[in-house]
């Protein structure tokens, strides 16, 4: 079989929606909060999928199956890192993100150390998103090149002009209404795949299941030895830090946190993704499994050269295996998850630059709204063309869980660590925070490059290194005093409170 006329029909429909969107909510940006907030106006459970579809890229889509199908099911107990980052995002670090006057993450930062350690934040943040941004654009257009007939070139024009259209036009309020509406085409999609896959392998259930257990590294490996790819103290510390990078420090998850009606709706919305996400994401992981016994039944595309990396299985089932139709809407899928990411990225790239460097380093007053909403316009439109550039510019990329995973952990280490310093350790200051976060950063990089250390601990030498270099530091500079930093720090009395004035 092969991706159809009825196929692009449906594909071409699916876009045309998503782009629909933000033509409904073009009318509704009248200030900042509108565009890059939402009016902070949205309840837990559409916090919750938005957060969700925000962070789950195209290459979560096609390389969580991928990475099951070759290496076993030892990556996917990932999803346990969650129940430990979850936690301690939302008791000990939301609060301190969510007031009023704040837009981006990084505001708290300049409150708590100065504005050098925010613009570094901030700065940290846009490179590593662009960089993401630029992998999750062009690995699916390359699985689906392949796999469906699909070029590259068109795939990724077409995934980054719909989402450059619908993000300028509708703002925030687009971005996480059509999240939703990728979310559930996504899970449908996934649904679909497993259930056709296991209609036809001949032992059905009962063997995908045999071959759960048996195939590569079933669970993560029980060892302190920090070279081992996948181990169960990589997942649960390493592991946890990764995810907590993404959840406390990313002004991609911290905006959607903030457009919620208050701090305990955002709350809310965060222990519900937790739950979610251990089912959702069991799913993805597991369809690889289903996609591997199916290919035991049937010539592998990978070993018969059908295919040239394991990135491609997922859309090589949906095209060869699928009834007309079927394969239009899981394509969709794909770029729906490719979408979600690359607006919720833009619209937070929009964000941090505007608030963090256009507006807080001019020393004119702030122009009118409309003028503040069409400046957001055109910094969405400058960086869909970086985004869509670099995706053209990006080649050699491996295994696409292994190349976005080191991405984040290279550069969210240190990131991590100047949020944590900030709310834990009232004697850090801004010079010791600045010059440990260089530090880990290089220290990082150092690690990436010389030595076999599982990617799985990027972030935590980043962290680390920052957080001791930091430490050792604040004994020669001069601490705050801890009235400066009333409400900026942690304290047991905050507990259980809804706002940190």
């Amino acid at each position: 079989m092969s991706f159809g006329w009825i196929d692009y029909t449906v594909f071409t429909l699916y876009m045309l929606a998503s782009a629909f969107i933000g033509v409904l909510f073009v009318k509704e940006q009248h200030s900042m909060k509108d565009f890059f907030l939402a009016g902070r106006s949205m309840g837990p459970v559409v916090v919750a999928i938005s957060v969700m579809a925000a962070l789950f890229s195209g290459i979560s889509y096609i390389g969580g199956p991928a990475e099951v199908y070759v290496n076993g099911m030892a990556f996917s107990f990932m999803v346990l890192s969650f129940f430990i980052a979850t936690p301690l995002t939302t008791v000990f670090l939301l609060p301190f993100f969510y007031r009023a006057r704040f837009i981006t993450a990084y505001q708290y930062l300049e409150e708590r150390f100065a504005l050098s350690v925010r613009l570094l934040a901030s700065g940290l943040f846009i490179l590593r998103v662009l960089l993401w941004l630029g992998s999750a654009t062009y690995a699916p257009a390359l699985a689906l090149e392949r796999a469906t007939g699909l070029p590259l070139e068109a795939s990724i024009l077409l995934t980054g002009t719909v989402t450059v259209a619908y993000t300028m036009m509708g703002g925030m309020k687009a971005v996480i209404w059509t999240d939703v509406m990728q979310f559930f085409v996504l899970l449908g999609g996934q649904l679909i795949i497993v259930f056709v896959a296991v209609s036809h392998i001949p032992g059905g259930w009962s063997e995908v299941w045999q071959t759960a257990a048996s195939h590569g590294q079933p669970v993560p490996t029980a060892t302190l030895d920090p070279t081992v790819r996948i181990s169960w103290l990589g997942v649960l510390i390493g592991g946890a830090l990764l995810s907590l990078v993404q959840m406390a420090t990313d002004q991609v998850a911290v905006q959607r946190y903030m457009t919620a009606r208050d701090l305990r709706t955002a709350r809310k919305g965060l222990w519900l993704k937790l739950w979610v996400t251990l089912p959702i994401l069991g799913l993805f992981y597991f369809t690889g499994v289903v996609l591997r016994t199916f290919y035991n039944h049937a010539p592998d595309p990978l070993a018969t050269k059908a295919i040239d990396k394991a990135d491609q299985i997922l859309p090589y089932f949906v095209v060869h295996e699928l009834p007309a139709g079927l394969p239009g809407v899981l394509i969709a899928a794909v770029f729906a998850a490719s979408m979600s990411t690359i607006s919720a990225g833009l619209n937070s790239l929009a964000s941090a630059t505007m608030v963090d460097f256009q507006q807080r380093l001019s020393n004119r007053p702030l122009p009118p709204d409309a003028t503040q909403i069409r400046h957001a316009r055109l910094w969405t439109l400058f960086y869909g063309v970086i985004v869509i550039s670099l995706a053209f510019l990006v080649s050699g990329l491996g295994n696409l869980v292994d190349s976005v995973n080191t991405i984040i952990g290279l550069v969210g280490g240190p990131l991590l660590a100047l949020f944590l310093m900030g709310v834990f350790a009232p004697r850090i200051s801004a010079k010791p925070a600045l010059v440990g976060a260089a530090l880990g950063f290089v220290t990082a990089i150092f690690v990436w490059l010389n030595t076999p250390v599982s990617l799985l601990w990027f972030t935590t030498v980043g962290c680390g290194s920052t957080a001791l270099a930091a430490a050792l530091l604040s004994f020669v500079f001069p601490a705050r005093s801890l009235d400066e930093l009333k409400g900026l720090v942690w304290h047991p009395s905050m507990r259980g409170h809804d706002e940190v004035k």
